[in-house]
């Protein structure tokens, strides 16, 4: 269960020289070919990594700060009441224990500068009674090594980690590891800490042990989440990779539903959909153990989708996970598509109550084109990122730019995710929309300015380059193109054609194209440049390690991979056909 597929055996030589060496931000690794996986493309990752991790460690120590400030402020305030009551138990009993699992998130950010100069010497032992009073160097775990990269990267560029365990259950990989390891020098010694293991045993056998727990596997993360929801601290991160895309994309919907629970819809949209049915998913794991997530970056890179989440306890908190699940409807004909969400709550006096989301949220057949519904989901509804820790990477990453060898390409994406509404699930696409209708497309700025003319929230969105994101409902979508195709007629079509029937009616809004004045992003009116192009040709996935090297693997390789070490298995059918007709032709 590693990241890499292992690859085949033998014994290593530590010779420098029978390797490669190939340097990436400030780490060095010796790799020989294809025997432990490394890819190239993830450098995406890794740099994204690393900057959220810096941010984290960053925001953890401020948190840690504020509630430390907390505690003294209710410790003060219990020492200075005439009471029997040692102070003591009065700071204990000021916080509950929901306060205490979340403190990260329900700390003040407000600090008076008329706090006290002292504290007494009591007091002092409170707090340092209570465990807190010093916070301790993160702990990092990477549960698939692989060559053991990722955590050199950690361990070497990032101030404030103090140890980074990385666990693979492939001898080979784990040999790498270390030999990669002593090649660092002494810093990566002192801190990387290798292991032989599954990463599964590993993690239920360290329960909230690690701050950040790092999944990338080869393929589906699903098996390795229950237990890595279970590893993280209280307020620690999860962050975890997905490269299965063809399944969470609804190649296969039976298949997804058994990873992940959730059942893709086949929607232009279907790359953030995976996003938000991976995050359903840890948020399914999380619940089993009273804990939820709360998603500080959710974002789709080239061949795979990554999420970072942060991990809290609290059997109340827990009950708002319904609220945070929706169902997808998509129609066949259109691109109409419609939330049904699973939960909803009802307030009386003080009291909330929890009852189950109000449906169908749709008829049997489509308002706009009369067409069936197909049913996706569960999938999380609720906001992917926290644009607040998107605008600080941003800022952090920008104060640093050598230190990121893809900074350019994850700066155009967190760009892109700090510009998108956050609030507004899945999006639309302009080209699918005239596709349905076979109609000219508008330009983006002129459909968005419709859109806001008319009084409604647009963006863009990182996933997609001409996909847009609205609070509009569909039925308005519908009228602003139902007018756009009055100034610009089409062909006429089959009357049972789906962007017939959308035709047939008439509009009930009277689209404005005019220029609006936020038709165009910060980003865009800058011309900053949001999407690039791979930096080179055949720039994706790999081949697991230890599998050998074809030539029909050249469209997923390049040729100068194969260095002529084809292995000519595809010429083998040949070669036994030309045998089986040599008797043939003797006889």
């Amino acid at each position: 269960m590693h990241e890499t597929g292992g690859g085949g055996g033998g014994t290593m030589s530590a010779d420098p020289q029978d390797y490669t060496i190939i340097k990436e931000g400030e780490a060095e690794i010796l790799m020989r070919k294809n025997e432990v996986f490394y890819n190239p493309s993830q450098v995406d990752n890794r740099d994204m990594s690393i900057a959220v991790l810096r941010t984290f460690i960053s925001k953890r120590k401020q948190e840690h700060e504020a509630y430390l400030l907390k505690r003294t402020k209710a410790a003060t305030k219990a020492s200075e009441k005439d009471s029997s009551e040692p102070a003591g138990e009065a700071a204990d009993e000021s916080l509950t224990n929901d306060e205490e699992a979340n403190r990260e998130c329900e700390v003040s950010e407000e600090v008076h500068q008329d706090e006290p100069c002292s504290i007494s010497k009591e007091l002092v032992k409170t707090l340092e009674g209570k465990g807190r009073g010093e916070l301790k160097p993160a702990r990092v775990l990477e549960a698939l090594a692989a060559s053991g990269l990722r955590s050199l990267r950690y361990a070497r560029e990032i101030e404030g980690i103090g140890q980074v365990v990385a666990v693979d259950n492939d001898k080979v990989s784990v040999e790498a590891c270390k030999r990669n390891i002593k090649f660092n020098g002494s810093v990566a010694c002192s801190k990387v800490e290798p292991h032989l293991a599954d990463a599964r045993v590993f993690m239920l056998t360290h329960p909230k042990e690690f701050d950040v727990v790092d999944l990338d596997p080869y393929g589906a993360p699903s098996v390795f989440l229950d237990s890595a929801v279970q590893s993280v601290v209280d307020g620690g991160m999860l962050m975890c990779t997905a490269t299965d895309m063809a399944v969470l994309c609804g190649s296969s919907g039976e298949v997804c539903y058994s990873k992940y629970g959730s059942y893709p819809s086949r929607g232009k949209y279907c790359h953030e959909m995976a996003l938000r049915i991976l995050l359903a998913c840890i948020e399914s794991h999380a619940n089993r153990y009273k804990r939820y997530i709360v998603p500080v970056l959710s974002v789709k890179m080239g061949f795979y989708v990554r999420v970072f989440v942060r991990i809290y306890t609290s059997a109340s908190a827990m009950k708002n996970t319904p609220l945070k699940l929706s169902y997808v409807y998509q129609c066949i004909g259109c691109d109409s598509f419609h939330l049904q969400p699973i939960g909803r709550t009802m307030s009386k006096n003080n009291s909330v109550r929890y009852l189950p989301g109000f449906g169908p949220a749709v008829h049997q057949e489509c308002s706009d084109c009369g067409k069936k519904f197909n049913m996706g989901g569960p999938i999380w509804s609720a906001p992917i990122h926290d644009q607040e820790w998107v605008t600080s990477i941003l800022a952090d990453m920008k104060s640093m730019q050598d230190r990121y060898p893809a900074y350019a390409r994850i700066s155009a994406a967190l760009t892109n995710v700090s510009e998108e509404l956050p609030d507004v699930p899945l999006f639309v696409s302009l080209h699918s929309l005239c596709a349905t209708l076979k109609c000219t497309s508008p330009s983006a700025v002129i459909f968005r300015s419709a859109v806001i003319n008319a009084g409604y929230r647009i963006s863009g969105t990182h996933v997609n380059p001409l996909g847009l994101k609205s609070d509009a409902p569909m039925d308005v979508i519908w009228d602003i193109m139902r007018c756009w195709v009055k100034n610009h007629p089409v062909k006429a079509q089959p009357p049972d054609q789906p962007g017939s029937v959308i035709l047939a009616k008439e509009p009930v809004l009277q689209a404005n194209f005019a220029r609006a004045v936020a038709s165009l992003s910060k980003a865009q009116a800058k011309k900053v440049t949001r999407f690039l192009p791979n930096p080179e040709r055949h720039w994706g996935p790999k081949l697991r390690a230890g599998r050998k090297i074809t030539s029909k693997h050249v469209s997923l390789l390049g040729p100068q991979a194969l260095n002529g070490t084809v292995d000519h298995e595809d010429e083998e059918p040949t070669a036994k056909r030309q045998k089986a007709q040599e008797p043939s032709t003797n006889s």
